[in-house]
């Protein structure tokens, strides 16, 4: 009897340690949880005692274009990935800003590349509450490139011109540069010069075909417009800027994904770090996977001297060239584009000004811009 009685007592220490490693295992599970994007994060305490923020995934918003080089790179490298740890990285192409912006406003992208109009656009329509700039990419790689006939400005009259979309980075700096030539490009359609915003493919068909007698283009567009369709540059955009140098691209990340996964947005500047520096530090190599990527996404790679000259009329960046931003705005302000929006909060380069300081590498500048 006395043995019996022993025995369920030890039946029932055991059952009871049994349910408190299923406890156990329950709520290390539910704590691994985020329900806040509808994925499992990588969240864990570490032995210091602080708490991770990674997401379960991150979808990034980028173009297929020589302008978006780091991202194209930071993907197709893998420098994203190996950043990224755990975290999924879920990519979407875009042909343009305002569309891209439009996903990101909607929910349905954490972070982009982007130009800065579109970025400026978003961040207006949000009352500054949307998304913050939280690194440069690219520098230049923007030209206004039309039919050899047309000497200079006074020649545009009564032209057609194409951008890739309405009230994107390019489009802005169209529209601004020929009302300071004394040219109206009003967003409805009327003026002097007719703007027609369209996809850069169709402008490169429709400029061979006689429809169009020039367009404001990212790289590689322009360089295709002018080795494939005999198109000349007529304004090199570099040389409207103060040290020829402007942003052209910029990551930008949701507020309130940055606010709830501080450690991935960290990790993807980690990511692009490592891609700008293997960009510089191999540029051939940099260039043939670009265009072995353009070929996979857009179904056509560019030729050798397609993808050198593109390379060569832009710089990638980690700086995100702030101080351009306020010029960037008063263009879409004097084009009839945007509302006036004080850009003070636009910027948080906490993150990537840590990230730099890790590799003895100078702070960047935010113009002021980072508070309200």
């Amino acid at each position: 009897m006395i043995r019996r009685a022993f025995s369920t007592v030890a039946a029932t220490v055991a059952a009871g340690w049994m349910l408190v490693s299923l406890v156990i295992v329950i709520a290390a599970y539910v704590s691994t949880t985020d329900h806040s994007s509808g994925s499992t994060t990588a969240s864990s305490t570490t032995a210091a005692g602080a708490t991770s923020t990674a997401a379960g995934e991150l979808r990034l918003g980028y173009f297929a274009n020589v302008t978006h080089a780091t991202a194209v790179v930071g993907v197709a490298h893998g420098d994203f990935a190996k950043a990224l740890g755990s975290t999924k990285l879920t990519t979407q192409i875009y042909n343009a800003g305002p569309a891209e912006m439009t996903a990101l406003l909607g929910g349905q992208l954490d972070a982009a590349y982007v130009g800065p109009s579109s970025a400026l656009s978003a961040f207006a329509q949000s009352h500054g509450q949307a998304l913050k700039i939280v690194a440069g990419a690219t520098s230049g790689g923007a030209e206004l490139v039309v039919r050899p006939g047309i000497a200079g400005v006074a020649d545009l009259k009564g032209k057609t011109l194409a951008t890739p979309q309405k009230g994107n980075t390019q489009d802005v700096a169209l529209r601004a540069w020929l009302k300071q030539n004394g040219l109206t490009a009003n967003p409805d359609g009327t003026g002097d010069v007719s703007v027609n915003p369209q996809d850069n493919a169709a402008t490169l068909d429709q400029f061979k075909a006689g429809h169009i007698d020039g367009a404001w283009l990212p790289e590689p567009w322009a360089s295709r417009m002018v080795l494939e369709a005999g198109a000349k540059v007529l304004v090199d955009e570099r040389t409207l800027w103060p040290g020829g140098q402007f942003a052209a691209t910029d990551l930008v990340v949701s507020s309130t994904f940055l606010a709830a996964h501080p450690d991935t947005v960290r990790a993807l500047i980690d990511g692009q770090i490592a891609a700008n520096q293997w960009i510089a530090s191999a540029p051939a190599d940099a260039q043939k996977l670009v265009n072995d990527q353009l070929k996979k996404l857009t179904g056509k790679a560019l030729t050798a001297a397609e993808i050198q000259r593109a390379f060569s009329e832009q710089t990638a960046t980690d700086d995100p060239l702030a101080a351009s931003l306020q010029t960037s705005m008063d263009h879409a302000v004097s084009t009839g584009l945007l509302k006036k929006t004080d850009l003070h909060g636009i910027f948080d380069l906490t993150l990537l000004n840590t990230e730099l300081a890790k590799d003895g590498r100078p702070a960047v500048s935010d113009a002021g811009l980072s508070t309200k």
